[in-house]
């Protein structure tokens, strides 16, 4: 692949003619959809209306007018986006063309530039081991560039210690004072313990894990004798996927891990996006979409008090 494939400005354009102009079609535009502003300012009050959010009832002025009143609100615009990043050795592998790392910076490219055009601001943690770059949230497109260059010139690296999330976001719950939107972008191959860290950040942030994976890590097919190693501490083992035995071990173990993460994020309280290799960005972007949907509709869904319903 040329040297120019690679290139940061290269790469946007690409990513704006194939994955954004399709997105515009697919959305029509409508990327609140996708990315809501924090920030609610006081703009009046008024009764309450049918499929009115009770959460906005004011009770104090409920009590004196004696009928439900709610506040309304003007939204703040502006989102304040973070990528964290785990960019350790895991993330290089990739069974067929493709990456994870590499589908991970498109990913955050489309986003990144998704939000920025409608100006809003974006930033990143970066991990390789430990934390060692931290991008300031800013707008404009050639701050997405700045972000993708920053993902792209980093050396592969060869072997490191054991992936650990919970240093990535202890360093994101320290950096981000602001309420923001956070995606951690991570394959979630890491030492065990970073689920209460999760619910910390999640408790102060938007949070949505975007999780890479390879097909292969999932189902393990017959290749006969290999070669395997650890892509974070190089050991090596010599391993016969001809042996049906092995490979129903491997696709039990790989389940068993599945099932655990989802515990994780589901204890955290964040939403999930799973990024496969061999994905489709538009369709990755499109399920994020109903994801985000959904979870405005379970907000919104708030039982109404009974004794205020018949005043309703």
């Amino acid at each position: 692949m040329s040297a120019s494939a690679h290139d940061p400005e290269h790469v946007l354009r690409r990513l704006e003619w194939t994955v954004i102009r399709r997105l515009d079609g697919l959305l029509h535009g409508d990327y609140r959809t996708l990315f809501r502003g924090f920030g609610l300012d006081l703009a009046d009050l008024r009764e309450y209306q049918y499929h009115d959010d009770v959460r906005h009832i004011d009770w104090n002025v409920t009590a004196r007018m004696q009928t439900p009143y709610v506040r309304e609100y003007n939204e703040e615009r502006e989102v304040a986006a973070w990528f964290l990043l785990d960019l350790s050795p895991s993330v290089d592998f990739g069974s067929q063309q493709v990456r994870k790392r590499t589908v991970s910076a498109e990913f955050v490219t489309v986003l990144a530039r998704l939000l920025t055009r409608h100006g809003n601001r974006v930033g990143a943690l970066l991990y390789g081991g430990r934390v060692d770059t931290v991008i300031p949230a800013r707008s404009g497109r050639r701050h997405v560039l700045h972000l993708l260059h920053a993902m792209a010139s980093r050396p592969q690296l060869a072997t490191t210690n054991a992936t650990d999330l919970k240093d990535l976001l202890r360093s994101a719950t320290q950096s981000i004072k602001r309420r923001s939107l956070v995606f951690i972008v991570s394959d979630f191959i890491s030492a065990p313990g970073w689920g209460p860290l999760l619910s910390e950040l999640a408790r102060r942030h938007e949070v949505v894990a975007v999780r890479l994976y390879d097909p292969l890590e999932m189902d393990l097919p017959d290749m006969g004798m290999l070669v395997i190693q650890d892509a974070e501490t190089g050991e090596q083992l010599f391993i016969d996927t001809h042996n049906a035995g092995f490979r129903k071990r491997f696709g039990e173990a790989a389940i068993r891990r599945e099932a655990e993460l989802r515990k994780a994020l589901r204890q955290g309280g964040v939403d999930a996006l799973e990024l496969s290799t061999d994905d489709d960005l538009v369709d990755a972007i499109m399920r994020f979409t109903e994801l985000r949907k959904r979870r405005r509709q379970l907000a919104a869904g708030v039982s109404f008090p009974r004794h205020l319903q018949l005043n309703a």
